[in-house]
């Protein structure tokens, strides 16, 4: 159940609120949840838009996109990290209209610690999101 947070420049993106949801898609189907409303009503993205002059490199340039994807610990592992990072990349490109920022987009991924993640007021383990998971699963 990630989060997920894209910083860019004002004016970068047309439509935001595709934008997110085609991340927050993107972050699930890489994870391989299933499609139930414990996963896809907690799993999200934010689109923070910045003035053009608070983005700098090192050489002063600020045509970069930031995403940061907060996950559940080992959730995703390498072959998984691979995939996100180029997927959420292609996407954000494309919602740019620029294929250059797919050479200027960073992809940070952060797993919250086990215990770490908090939905309706209760720090979840692992173990706690699977068996939500199986019973809503077993609801069905």
């Amino acid at each position: 159940m990630p989060m997920i947070d894209v910083y860019a420049a004002e004016g970068t993106f047309t439509d935001r609120h595709i934008l997110a949801r085609d991340l927050a898609q993107a972050v699930m189907r890489w994870e391989q949840v299933p499609e139930i409303p414990l996963f896809s009503d907690n799993t999200a993205a934010f689109i923070h838009d910045l003035p053009a002059e608070a983005i700098a490199n090192a050489a002063g340039a600020g045509n970069y996109i930031r995403v940061q994807v907060l996950t559940p610990i080992n959730v995703l592992d390498r072959d998984k990290q691979l995939g996100v990072v180029r997927e959420l990349t292609e996407i954000v490109a494309a919602a740019a209209g620029e294929p250059g920022y797919a050479e200027r987009t960073w992809v940070l991924i952060t797993e919250s610690p086990e215990g770490g993640w908090g939905i309706a007021g209760h720090a979840n383990t692992n173990a706690d999101i699977a068996a939500a998971a199986r019973a809503a699963l077993a609801a069905d």
